[in-house]
């Protein structure tokens, strides 16, 4: 038998990565809330993975939960994560994958673009999606996953916030193509607080590229989810934080989020 791979979490994107391992031959370890992790932990101490599919807010409660046999094991995937979510822990090296696929209740999975991932069990994720038909592709260095963390955050963002602006059921396409300067004050001032986060500059065009990748990858992708306004208001907390300008950000606050 393979090494057990251990699940936090049983959403949607547990459900995915769960049948790709399993058909792989590794057996499948749940975990939901109220699970006592240090009990489970003594009964499988050398799980080849810990993946953390939990939600954002989430995240950090869970990680202070984990177990420490399981810490050099960890696997994360959460949207709007950068390096500071695991540092902030000291957990070193864990694997990490920016997914660029969708999967909604009641239906499959959607590939946008490849996923990046990177860590020690990089090679086992890239395996158990293939098995999937969803392409990732396996990052060079932490560098490279700084990057991409970035890329998806301000896909995410930038077309989350610009939904909250536009007309409900606008689609990333006639978000690009007819309102593109709006779209690009919102993803600079997204890049701005991005980058005091991580503690650097990246090159501004490169990630416009990539929000652009993304966006062709599904052009009918509807712009705002239910999480839009959490995700605007996480970016002004951060835009606080480091007393950041960001009048875009600040007038689609006052405009649809106030009374």
């Amino acid at each position: 038998m393979k090494d057990p791979i251990v699940i936090v979490g049983i959403g949607e994107m547990a459900g995915v990565f769960s049948r790709g391992f399993l058909k792989l031959g590794h057996p499948v370890f749940p975990i939901t809330r109220g699970m006592d992790m240090e009990k489970l932990a003594k009964a499988i101490y050398e799980p080849a993975l810990v993946l953390v599919t939990v939600g954002e807010s989430d995240l950090h409660p869970t990680l202070e939960k984990i177990p420490a046999a399981w810490r050099g094991r960890l696997g994360l995937l959460q949207n709007e994560l950068l390096p500071r979510d695991w540092q902030r822990h000291d957990i070193v090296n864990p694997t990490v994958v920016a997914v660029w696929f969708e999967k909604k209740k009641g239906q499959d999975y959607k590939v946008l673009i490849p996923s990046p991932v990177h860590g020690p069990a990089a090679p086992l994720i890239e395996q158990a999606l293939e098995t999937l038909g969803i392409p990732v592709w396996e990052l060079k260095n932490n560098d490279q996953l700084t990057f991409e963390l970035v890329r998806k955050n301000i896909y995410i963002l930038t077309t989350n916030i610009a939904g909250l602006e536009l007309p409900v059921g606008t689609d990333v396409d006639t978000m690009w193509h007819r309102h593109q300067a709006l779209v690009r004050q919102i993803a600079d001032e997204v890049m701005t607080i991005q980058f005091k986060l991580i503690g650097t500059e990246l090159d501004r065009e490169q990630l416009i590229a990539g929000l652009v990748e993304g966006i062709d990858g599904d052009l009918q992708h509807k712009c705002m989810g239910r999480s839009a306004p959490g995700r605007l208001a996480r970016a002004l907390q951060h835009a606080d934080q480091f007393s950041l300008a960001v009048a875009t950000l600040q007038s689609i606050v006052a405009k649809h989020l106030t009374k």
